[in-house]
């Protein structure tokens, strides 16, 4: 089925009206035109006809220059209609043609710009004008009469019907442009609305950007320079008295940098943590603590419990970005001796847990602006409608517990 337009909709109307509103003036000359070509109409009574027809002519421009105001000039218009249907009655009595073509107007006229009974009385007028022209007899008998009057019965109800049915077609037309206006309105509305919406989504685009730029600044570079200020230091302390260990030490600083420079460059860029990248997360976790052990010479572990299973890309993110910020905080704070990572697949959580034996610190102490990256951590697991547990006494160590959603990774069977 063809689909049309609202434009094409509203042209095609448009040519509607305006056939329309042609269409009395055709049927007047229509009228004309057959009258003078079959009737034999004797000197002056052409000027007559054209006296009558110019007449006819401004009564049918008046009539529909005074649509707009009827329902303020109601008497105005009922008149000049009147005298319309009065000048059919002398037209048709000159030719049969104005009763057959002509008279149409009657019809449409009475309907379009009468209200009430007026209608009626309008349309039944023109009835009579143009059955007595059509029968032309003098209607002494009386089935001649009851003929008569049958027909202009006929002629009423079939006028009144089908007025009827075009009345509601157009009262259904006007209500869908109505409707169709109400939601262009309401499309414009949207619009401006949409672009307020652009506006505040690209200033909270920026929010979010500065701070996913501050959380990786401290979770890479921060925490790289952290690394390779304590290889350093150890550098520099076995210098003269060690050198296997300094160069060791030196080496280790060395690989931190190109380590944390090349993940600057995937934070800039708004990728994911480069151990991710081709590894799953337990293989990356149990490779970070290894590196991170082997570097800073404390003994570490990794533990996986459960069905292990791939999960969304941030969540995975977040747990590694966590093992991270909590094994840096154990190098520069908890002085520990043996530390502890466990990755644990529940049901519908995964958990993390990241335990040190260190020196520990008071439980107020642990505060988003007490230095230990705290408010990274938050942040990271806050989004994703987690929950962050920091368990510490000073003297009995430290124990991060980190609980996600397991969301599972597009694509796969979890």
């Amino acid at each position: 089925m063809e689909t049309v337009s609202e434009d094409d909709l509203d042209r095609r109307e448009a040519r509607l009206r305006r056939l329309t509103a042609s269409v009395p003036y055709a049927l007047l000359a229509t009228s004309t035109t057959l009258t003078l070509i079959t009737g034999d109409l004797p000197w002056p009574e052409p000027l007559e006809l054209f006296g009558l027809v110019a007449l006819a002519t401004a009564l049918m421009w008046g009539v529909a220059r005074s649509n707009p105001d009827r329902a303020s000039r109601p008497w105005s218009t009922g008149a000049l209609v009147l005298a319309l249907i009065v000048l059919i009655a002398m037209l048709s009595a000159r030719g049969v043609w104005f009763a057959i073509f002509f008279g149409f107007v009657g019809y449409l006229y009475s309907w379009q710009f009468l209200r009430g009974r007026w209608r009626f009385v309008g349309v039944t007028a023109t009835a009579a004008i143009t059955v007595t022209v059509y029968m032309g007899e003098s209607f002494q008998t009386p089935s001649s009469v009851l003929l008569y009057l049958f027909f202009v019965a006929c002629v009423v109800t079939l006028v009144a019907v089908f007025s009827q049915i075009g009345e509601v077609t157009a009262q259904r037309s006007d209500e869908r442009r109505r409707m169709v206006e109400r939601l262009r309105e309401t499309i414009r509305e949207n619009e401006g609305l949409h672009a307020q919406l652009l506006v505040q989504a690209r200033e909270a685009g920026i929010h979010d950007e500065r701070e996913r730029m501050a959380q990786e600044i401290h979770d890479t570079l921060a925490q790289g320079f952290v690394g390779i200020i304590t290889q350093l230091q150890a550098a520099e302390r076995a210098m003269g008295a060690d050198e296997s260990e300094s160069r060791v030490r030196v080496e280790g600083a060395i690989r931190l940098a190109r380590e944390n420079l090349a993940e600057a460059r995937r934070s800039v860029h708004a990728l994911g943590p480069a151990p991710l990248e081709s590894t799953p997360l337990a293989e990356a976790l149990a490779e970070l603590t290894k590196g991170w052990s082997r570097l800073h010479g404390v003994r570490a572990e990794f533990t996986t419990t459960g069905r292990v299973s791939p999960l969304h890309h941030e969540v995975e993110a977040t747990l590694l970005r966590t093992v991270q910020e909590s094994l840096s905080n154990v190098a520069r704070h908890a002085e520990a001796s043996r530390v502890g990572v466990t990755l644990s697949y529940m049901e519908d959580l995964v958990v993390l847990d990241v335990r040190d034996d260190g020196v520990g610190f008071a439980s107020k102490e642990a505060k988003p602006e007490s230095g230990f990256g705290l408010t990274s951590m938050h942040q990271r697991v806050s989004r994703l409608a987690g929950a962050l547990e920091i368990e510490s006494e000073p003297g009995a160590g430290t124990a991060v517990c980190v609980s996600l959603p397991a969301i599972a990774r597009e694509g796969s069977d979890g």
